[in-house]
């Protein structure tokens, strides 16, 4: 269960009678039915059917239902229909005048499957706005009510049929725009499942199973191996790996430790763990991850809202377009009422801008899917479909470029000593310091299997290095200047020193009784993947710069490793937003790339924020997108993505408005005098159709994903 849903109810939308998941002491109020527009009848706009996978699902069998009992009934009105008559030739018997059993068969489909479509106008009318409900039922009952009226006065001439195929058209056009929404979130379905349902906590000295929605802070959770961990907190009792890679996409098992924090949703491998609960419910990164999509797909693109306002004037057009068709054809057409009307409704029925209202969101929902899938999560549609216009990226070198932890990279050893000799007394003697780069050269020798031995006399100098007495020798580690005014001569290390210096690389040096030893290189070394992100990026036409607080001649070798250009060095945190702006001001659409920490206020300056790693609050909050593997490979995969989803929002703005705009004449029968004109329940076909493709040529987005695998 999704924790923002742990405490609600069932509920029911006065608007559809569609069942809802409301809080406790809510009431479906009459405008969350009024804000439906037409993918609103495909009940996407419910906020539970998006805070719910399985509410989703039953909204989709819902239409599913109404679709196939609307299809149903309505194969013997099409039969009975003049159409179906003079298609298979066929004189079919009934037990009643045939225009009276049309009227029972069309009754229940026109007033309960096609009752969203009556209710979302009722609802819409009430808030004054015109949408694709209300055209869709104008159609609906112009064509139901005025074959009624024909009934009762005992004309052969009815409209049943059109009636009928609309609504069955219409449904099935939402049932698969429904589809192909809820095939994009699989990934995100599969985060709900990632939280347990039950959990083990410590509860007045012993252990107790709870529903997990009912852990509350500072509560001791118990996980064993195999088990999903429920909720964020720290460790406090115990050792283990611990596998999370479906919430944030490192692959490769993390040892967690008393005081590591950890995640829900990820899987304990290997021993027992004990953790304090810090963060429970909506407020868990595997919580926010969730309703960051969910904000996306549910959101609303700057395209749409353009497709938005068109479509309350096409609702127009097409209504008048339907008026001026009757009142053309019957005063100054001179032909007959029936003649009239039915290329009046034929007009009316085929200018429903449907798939104009469908164009948008359905590309929308699909491409924040694929993106979620690939861990790329996306805040909003309108940062889905900004992403297309970046041509600069400003990229955060420690952490975005470089795995953000000093490692060793090189040890050269001099005057006879060995490699292993010279990391043996390094880390022996680092080995009583906290300093970033001591902790580099112990945990390489712990890597390498190299035993330490014991130090004393130990003595750390400001500044310089450390002084130490180890197996009885006099041992310096530290920079040239300890060096130095110790008498150490390092003219036999001067070569190592001048070309790891000119690497950017920070330098150890070790002296052994007054004799140079050694020298070590300690640096932040770059993502395997970084190279190969800044060639995609640059492939696509994207300036590159790269920001960085380090000294200039480190940022220059980071830059020139990768391929980078322009580099920022010396940059203190709180300057990277001015530097953004610089390129901002010379015309530029700029990202920002960052760890979401330290460079908020960049992220917050850029057109495009990009926090790179998950589980932090600034970083959700900042950033416009937030790339879960921390891979820099991604962020030209969300431009792909981006300008992948935008083409597809292109297309299908364009063939709904130019199918809708000369579909009209066709249908008002302009060309009826060569022989050309359109039935209302044809017309219904060819509306539907067109919902189709729109909503067809969205899911042909999921072709993009074949580009975003690097």
């Amino acid at each position: 269960m999704h924790p923002d849903v742990r405490s609600k109810v069932p509920g029911k939308c006065p608007g559809c009678g569609m069942d809802l998941i409301l809080k406790k002491g809510e009431v479906a109020s009459q405008g969350d039915h009024a804000n439906h527009d037409m993918q609103a009848m495909s009940h996407m706009d419910h906020e539970a059917a998006m805070t719910s996978p399985q509410l989703a699902k039953q909204m989709e069998r819902d239409m599913r239902r109404r679709f196939w009992i609307s299809f149903i009934l309505s194969i013997p009105i099409f039969l009975y229909s003049p159409v179906g008559t003079a298609v298979f030739k066929v004189a079919l018997w009934s037990p009643i005048p045939i225009n009276w059993l049309l009227l029972i068969l069309t009754t229940p489909i026109v007033f309960w499957t096609g009752s969203i479509f009556i209710t979302g106008t009722y609802y819409s009318l009430k808030a004054k706005k015109l949408n694709m409900a209300v055209l869709i039922a104008t159609g609906v009952l112009a064509a139901y009510l005025f074959s009624v009226l024909l009934t009762v006065i005992g004309s052969p001439d009815t409209f049943y049929e059109a009636a009928a195929l609309l609504v069955t058209f219409v449904l099935f056009g939402h049932w698969m725009e429904m589809k192909s929404r809820r095939g994009t979130s699989e990934s995100l379905r599969a985060l709900f499942d990632l939280v347990p349902p039950k959990a083990t906590v410590i509860r007045d000295g012993r252990e107790i199973s709870i529903p997990s929605a009912e852990i509350m802070h500072d509560d001791i959770v118990v996980v064993r191996p195999g088990d999903k961990l429920p909720v964020d907190g720290v460790v406090t009792e115990g050792e283990s790996a611990v596998d999370e890679s479906l919430v944030t996409g490192e692959s490769i098992p993390v040892t967690k430790m008393i005081g590591d924090k950890v995640t829900g949703g990820s899987v304990n491998q290997t021993g027992t763990l004990k953790f304090k609960a810090t963060q429970v419910g909506a407020e868990t990164v595997l919580a926010q991850i969730i309703k960051l999509v969910e904000t996306a797909q549910n959101s609303k693109a700057p395209g749409q809202r353009l497709a938005d306002r068109a479509a309350g004037w096409l609702v127009i057009l097409a209504v008048g377009s339907g008026i001026v068709t009757f009142l053309g054809w019957y005063f100054w057409g001179h032909t007959g009422f029936i003649t009239a009307l039915t290329f009046a409704i034929s007009a009316v029925v085929i200018a429903c801008p449907d798939a104009l209202g469908l164009a948008t969101p359905t590309a929308v929902a699909v491409g924040t899917g694929i993106g979620a899938k690939h861990n790329i999560l996306i805040k909003d549609a309108a940062t889905l479909e900004n992403t297309s216009k970046l041509n600069a990226v400003v990229l955060d070198k420690t952490g975005t470029l470089t795995e953000g932890k000093p490692k060793v990279t090189d040890i050269v050893p001099l005057n006879g000593f060995n490699e292993e000799d010279v990391l043996r007394y390094e880390a022996s003697i680092e080995n009583n310091s906290n300093h970033p780069v001591a902790k580099a050269i112990v945990d390489e020798a712990a890597k390498r299997g190299v035993s330490l031995v014991e130090s004393s006399q130990f003595e750390s100098i400001p500044g310089y290095g450390i002084k130490a007495t180890i197996l009885g020798k006099r041992v310096l580690a530290g920079n040239e200047r300890l060096m130095t005014t110790n008498g150490v001569d390092v003219v036999s290390a001067r070569m190592t020193i001048d070309k790891l210096a000119n690497e950017g690389k920070t330098i150890s040096l070790l002296s052994i009784d007054e004799k140079i030893a050694g020298v070590t290189a300690v640096a932040d070394t770059v993502r395997p993947s970084a190279k190969q992100a800044i060639k995609r990026l640059q492939d696509l036409g994207i300036e590159v710069a790269m920001i960085t607080g380090d000294h200039k001649v480190v940022a220059e070798a980071v830059g020139k490793e990768l391929g980078i250009n322009r580099v920022f060095a010396e940059v203190l945190p709180k300057d990277k937003a001015s530097y953004v702006k610089k390129l901002q001001d010379e015309g530029k659409f700029v990202a920002m790339v960052g760890d979401g920490v330290n460079d908020a206020p960049a992220l917050a300056q850029s057109d495009i924020g990009i926090a790179i790693g998950a589980g932090t609050d600034v970083a959700i909050e900042t950033g416009n997108i937030v790339l879960m593997k921390s891979d820099p490979n991604d962020i030209a995969s969300a431009i792909i993505l981006s300008k992948a989803t935008v083409a597809k929002m292109k297309q299908n703005l364009f063939w709904a408005a130019i199918y809708n705009v000369s579909a009209i004449p066709v249908a008002a029968g302009v060309f009826a005098g060569i022989g050309i004109t359109l039935r209302p329940e044809i017309s219904a076909l060819l509306m539907s159709a067109s919902s189709i493709i729109v909503a067809t040529n969205a899911v042909l987005l999921k072709r993009v994903e074949s580009k975003l695998k690097s």
